[in-house]
């Protein structure tokens, strides 16, 4: 199949629809026609680690299997990864070790694996870090540094203060909008090097979080996340609101790769809880 475009994927771990409001940045380019945005519906259960899974495969985790944070296994499902390399595309992370576990090899290896450059991976060339607090600045500029040294095709930029303040303080709280507002501040800087670049950036997160800072349950605020697609195609359509399981099919179309085995419409139903 044809490649069509290079994509960048942001997940911002832990943001919620709600607190996407504070995203000055994100909103102007939604505004001037720049970005186009959906409000996505997590699936079930709305953890961390079966979500990185169904955002990158368009399963859900009762048909793909990964249903907590807490077992290292590995994929076994085809996913955007390794349909890039089956095509001979470029990937690349910066992200949480569990998408080295998940893609590459489990149990992760600090020594191993926290810098992988390996043409025989899925992710071929990863920065992956372990603590939840490792700031998200650095996760864009080991990300920046991937693609300017690698120039993947398929690049993921995956954060965790939002998700670790979240858990510290709540959704509520100045801790984690403060947060948000960073996360917006840092794709102002980077988004506009991608575009020039010619990157399709999708930016999105896996699931939400409460006041109380859990997810993992329906409730809105845990399972509502936001969805924006920056690209100057007019073929992405998106709904205003969607299913999570269609996110894989969106970045394999913009990939051109084979999505026949995902969940594949322009415009998904939102079932809502």
């Amino acid at each position: 199949m044809e490649k069509k475009n290079r994509v960048i994927l942001v997940l911002l771990d832990g943001l919620n629809y709600k607190n996407s409001d504070c995203m000055g940045y994100m909103t102007a380019l939604e505004r001037e026609g720049k970005a186009k945005f959906a409000k996505v519906l997590s699936e079930m259960p709305s953890l961390s680690k079966p979500l990185y899974e169904t955002i990158l495969t368009g399963k859900k985790p009762v048909e793909h299997g990964v249903l907590t944070n807490e077992i290292p296994v590995m994929s076994k499902e085809k996913n955007i990864f390794s349909l890039c390399r089956e095509i001979g595309l470029t990937t690349g992370a910066s992200g949480y070790y569990w998408l080295s576990e998940l893609y590459n090899s489990a149990p992760f290896d600090k020594l191993r694996d926290t810098n992988t450059h390996d043409e025989t991976k899925a992710i071929q060339h990863g920065r992956f870090y372990t603590l939840d607090y490792y700031p998200d600045e650095s996760v864009f500029l080991d990300g920046e540094h991937i693609r300017e040294k690698y120039n993947p095709d398929f690049l993921m930029i995956h954060s965790m203060n939002i998700d670790d303040t979240g858990h510290k303080y709540g959704s509520e709280s100045k801790e984690y909008r403060y947060n948000v507002r960073t996360a917006d501040n840092l794709l102002s800087v980077f988004v506009p090097r991608w575009t020039e670049a010619g990157y399709t950036i999708i930016v999105t997160s896996d699931h939400g979080m409460s006041p109380d800072g859990m997810h993992g349950g329906k409730n809105e605020l845990e399972a509502e996340v936001p969805f924006w697609i920056i690209n100057d195609s007019a073929e992405t359509k998106l709904s205003h609101k969607m299913e999570q399981v269609y996110v894989a099919s969106i970045i394999g179309n913009l990939l051109g790769i084979d999505t026949s085995g995902m969940k594949n419409k322009a415009e998904s139903i939102y079932r809502g809880y």
